[in-house]
């Protein structure tokens, strides 16, 4: 629908829609059934926002568009950092005044871009909807390594970022001799991707998306494999470990989206960066219930370890981008 329809209008429809789905859970009680589906709605809705609003970036800029969508991603990084901003300074919001506070704030985002960001100049209306279309966007060689390339990254992100305050506090247990406020430094790990993003946005100008996020990834690989020694490290080391890790852990994503969306067909640009996206964040519940695993049978030490063959995946994927100078 991205492709054929003004994204700015499917934006504003998706964000009002989640934001109604959001406030249903307490409008409209039903139990474990409607709170499963209402999560699921959100859900969906979200998948009209992300994506749509990478679009729209690409409907706007062609060479700067690894830069545009840096800043773009890190504001995601920011809004993914907060919660755990609020709850280092103690509040004790009620939860559906959080999630009404939520669902306001989306309204006025879509409301926000609907009004202030038309149609961009680049945009190219796709053809008539055709089912095939998601396989063929997949035949296209460059396409394909940019995909793979991003669900090896994506392989890696949420997990890390749900599992900071867990090896935070595990860290504690292991060594309560010192004291760090948890949900202040999982705040300050998770922000800092936005410097990663929007350096990374402005450095892909000069070198290209590809070589900045086979850089990042390989920084983050080597994270990966020196996790083991986290929970041996003094404090204030691994504290700015955990840092370099939350800065390229991330930073790659918004040039994996720019190569997604610069090897993609114009026509087919909205539907190649969705389901990219979808299949990227789909590949996060296995990830992260394999972690999860880990940490049920209280074996974090090695857990994080699992998170390597995303990376390594993701930079053997990515390699043959390398050469072509062309992709910025």
């Amino acid at each position: 629908m991205v492709d054929r329809f003004s994204p700015s209008a499917i934006f504003l429809i998706c964000a009002l829609l989640g934001a109604l789905c959001n406030v249903l859970v307490f409008l409209l009680p039903g139990g474990i059934t409607a709170l499963l589906f209402y999560r699921f709605a959100t859900g969906f809705f979200l998948a009209g926002i992300y994506p749509v609003g990478m679009k729209v970036a690409a409907d706007w800029f062609a060479k700067d568009l690894g830069k545009a969508l840096g800043l773009l991603v890190g504001a995601l990084v920011l809004g993914t950092a907060l919660p755990h901003l609020i709850r280092s300074f103690g509040a004790a919001l009620d939860w559906t005044s959080v999630l009404i506070a939520v669902s306001i704030l989306a309204s006025i985002g879509g409301l926000s871009l609907y009004w202030l960001v038309p149609d961009g100049p680049f945009r190219k209306k796709g053809t008539v909807f055709k089912p095939t279309a998601l396989i063929e966007v997949f035949k296209v060689k460059d396409f394909r390594a940019a995909a793979f390339g991003y669900f090896g990254h994506m392989w890696e992100l949420y997990t890390f970022w749900a599992f900071i305050p867990i090896v935070l506090a595990h860290y504690h247990k292991l060594h309560p001799q010192f004291e760090f406020d948890i949900s202040l430094w999982s705040f300050l790990i998770i922000a800092i991707g936005f410097v990663g993003c929007t350096w990374g946005g402005y450095v892909s100008l000069k070198r290209g998306s590809a070589k900045v996020a086979f850089f990042q990834l390989a920084v983050s690989l080597i994270c990966c494999l020196m996790s083991i020694f986290i929970y041996q490290m003094p404090p204030y080391v691994l504290l700015g470990f955990m840092l370099v890790w939350g800065l390229t852990v991330v930073g790659d994503s918004p040039q994996f989206s720019t190569l997604t969306a610069q090897t993609a067909p114009k026509e087919w640009i909205g539907s190649a960066l969705t389901i990219s996206t979808s299949i990227g964040f789909s590949v996060t519940i296995f990830s992260i219930q394999l972690l999860k695993y880990y940490q049920l049978n209280d074996q974090l030490e090695w857990a994080l370890l699992w998170l390597v063959p995303g990376p390594i995946f993701g930079l053997w994927a990515t390699y043959p981008l390398l050469k072509r100078a062309q992709i910025r």
